[in-house]
């Protein structure tokens, strides 16, 4: 047997970082993860299994103080960060320069264009490394970047509610049949475990329980990665995200104008010849559409349609899980995509 790949993952207490944690540990060609904790970090909790008993049974599950003496010592190849956007702009330069290969979970280092990024407010300390990695970082959506994935030093692994809009739309602006000028709404809700562990009074349960809520309205940080991704400019897209009273799960509703008439057939058959190959998005044929139940505690982007009787007006349905297609899933996926693995392992 060939010898297991090591890795390790910064963040593990965070909901995205216990999933991926979770994945990691039932690899196939894995050896156990080492899990690190910032410096900086507060929290007393020294085993993850305390923090989630859903790991206690197996052994334990210790988090060491960030260091780099001890990543190499550990034989550790590959980093997966889940920490604060922030964080991971500060760490990943010398992660590189430790002969690390690296998954960032956060939005550091997804954005290439500085109007995009502005939203973030990165302060770099080396803008010279800064920027070099920002052009090197590859944006880990496999089912756009497949080809560049396996070389990359750097995956930038998407966000979530990108993630669900992009791969909805991307099969028909490559297909040049939408009408731009006309304009695309995308209308997305998601689950609270999307606004990240840390309460605050939007996330609290008396705010979100029998509610719906709109917010970041023309703000949302995911906006410049379906821009930048889609090609599309600012004047093009309307994306409005809502807070939904579940604890995870995506649904994005996406109203587009095409610029021809066309059939379903011809619809159905843009999205199927788009994603052939490709493991981990299901189309549904028209009239089904997919429900968020459906891609739950799945990798799967869910996609469906349905076409207004003139051919033209178009509405577009894409669910994801946002903590696995969405989060954790996606990294695992980028990873056997980087070591020439089948995309599946590990996912199943």
């Amino acid at each position: 047997m060939p010898a297991k790949l090591k890795t390790a993952v910064l963040g593990a207490t965070g909901y995205s970082g216990l999933e991926l944690t979770r994945l990691l540990l039932r690899h196939p060609r894995l050896e156990k993860p080492a899990l690190f904790r910032r410096q900086s970090d507060t929290e007393a909790v020294c085993d993850l299994a305390d923090m989630f008993p859903v790991l206690s049974g197996n052994g334990s599950y210790p988090l060491q103080p960030l260091s780099w003496a001890s990543l190499q010592q550990q034989n550790v190849e590959l980093l997966f960060l889940a920490t604060p956007h922030e964080a991971s702009r500060s760490l990943v330069p010398e992660a590189i320069a430790q002969g690390l290969r690296v998954i960032d979970l956060s939005g550091a280092w997804r954005l290439k264009q500085a109007q995009n990024r502005a939203v973030y407010g990165f302060e770099d300390a080396d803008s010279v490394t800064a920027a070099d990695l920002t052009n090197k970082a590859v944006y880990g959506l496999p089912e756009l970047s497949r080809d560049q994935i396996p070389s990359a030093a750097l995956v930038a692994n998407p966000g979530c509610y990108a993630t669900s809009v992009i791969l909805a739309l991307a099969p028909l602006l490559k297909a040049g049949v939408v009408d731009r000028q006309h304009g695309i709404i995308s209308d997305s809700k998601s689950g609270v475990s999307g606004a990240g562990k840390e309460p605050n009074s939007r996330t609290h349960f008396v705010s979100v329980a029998d509610n719906l809520s709109a917010y970041s309205v023309f703000g949302h940080r995911h906006v410049g990665e379906m821009l930048e991704q889609l090609q599309l400019d600012a004047s093009e897209l309307i994306f409005t995200p809502h807070l939904l009273p579940i604890p995870r799960g995506i649904f994005s509703t996406i109203y587009v104008h095409l610029n021809r008439e066309m059939k379903a057939s011809e619809v159905e058959s843009c999205f199927r010849d788009f994603y052939a190959g490709g493991r981990w998005v299901r189309i549904f044929a028209t009239p089904k559409l997919p429900q968020i139940q459906f891609s739950l505690h799945t990798n799967y982007c869910d996609l469906g349609f349905c076409l207004a009787d003139d051919g033209r007006r178009l509405v577009l349905v894409s669910c994801v899980d946002n903590m696995l297609k969405g989060a954790a899933g996606q990294a695992v996926q980028n990873m056997n995509l980087m070591y020439g693995w089948k995309e599946e392992e590990g996912l199943e």
